[in-house]
């Protein structure tokens, strides 16, 4: 009763449409315990890609989501590594200026900020419990105040720019599974690898990410969560992960600006857009 009290006890992230989709056709609610989403897929098409391409994710500026230029492109890096990650497992990886079967391209469509002051509040008490009670396993829930959102949107398309998968995305923080940061981005940057993950397996499988039991990360991926080179060069555009630091910062409650370096600066060009399919041509895909 309180995990799920804590899971579902803070207001959905708003599953919103921002436009940066080729197509919104055809798109089906698929929902995970706490995420809500609509997914679109060509199955076979994904299946018979070999090369992908991702662009750099978008997070435009918004008067209604108050993060500023370097929490933006921070919580956007972390997205576009997520996916060229968990996209290396089965595709090869090729730079922005290479051609690929598929390029992928997500977009943030709105955020909601972390309060820095009741993460603080949640650390403090785990801290407080550690030294009350070394070596007891009761965990401490966190305050169910002040947590954080993000919702995305994102396409794979193939070489002429038809849409082969969509998904538009939303989860908000829990108390049980998001740590809290002291940093007015903490929860969108721990989500930003939530979305990257599903997106992902979307494309990857071409099933939907939700439902079924959750696989066990591959061996060769460990080396890089922990800072080591990627599986494909083309990811070095991302920057590495944070590795140890990082998880030792997320462990402490530190802003993500302390452990992430982010992007490297050409990452920060996008590059251009695929050609955009007539509207008589997309509804034949």
């Amino acid at each position: 009763m309180s995990v799920a009290l804590a899971l579902g006890g803070c207001a959905a992230a708003p599953l919103e449409r921002a436009g940066s989709l080729r197509s919104y056709d055809r798109m089906s609610d698929a929902n995970g315990l706490v995420t809500r989403s609509q997914i679109r897929v060509n199955k076979k098409d994904l299946l018979a890609a070999k090369t992908i391409r991702i662009a750099s994710t978008v997070f435009p500026a918004r008067t209604d989501v108050p993060f500023n230029e370097k929490e933006r492109r921070l919580v956007a890096n972390a997205i576009s590594r997520e996916l060229c990650l968990r996209l290396s497992e089965r595709f090869r990886i090729v730079a922005s200026d290479d051609d690929a079967d598929l390029t992928v391209q997500a977009t943030v469509t709105h955020a909601t900020p972390t309060n820095p002051t009741a993460s603080g509040a949640s650390k403090a008490l785990s801290i407080a419990k550690t030294v009350a009670l070394p070596g007891v396993p009761v965990p401490v829930p966190r305050l169910p105040v002040g947590l954080g959102g993000l919702s995305v949107e994102a396409e794979a398309r193939d070489f002429a720019g038809f849409q082969k998968a969509a998904m538009v995305w939303a989860r908000n923080a829990n108390s049980i599974t998001n740590s809290p940061r002291v940093a007015n981005e903490g929860d969108a940057y721990d989500l930003a690898a939530d979305f990257g993950a599903d997106f992902a397996k979307l494309v990857t499988t071409g099933e939907s990410p939700f439902g079924g039991i959750p696989a066990l990360p591959p061996m060769d991926s460990i080396p890089v969560r922990f800072g080591g080179a990627p599986k494909y060069v083309a990811c070095e555009a991302f920057g590495r992960f944070p590795g140890i630091t990082g998880f030792a910062g997320q462990g402490l409650g530190l802003p993500p600006a302390w452990t992430d370096s982010g992007a490297k600066e050409s990452s920060t060009e996008n590059p251009s857009p695929a050609p955009q399919p007539n509207s008589e041509q997309s509804l034949t895909q």
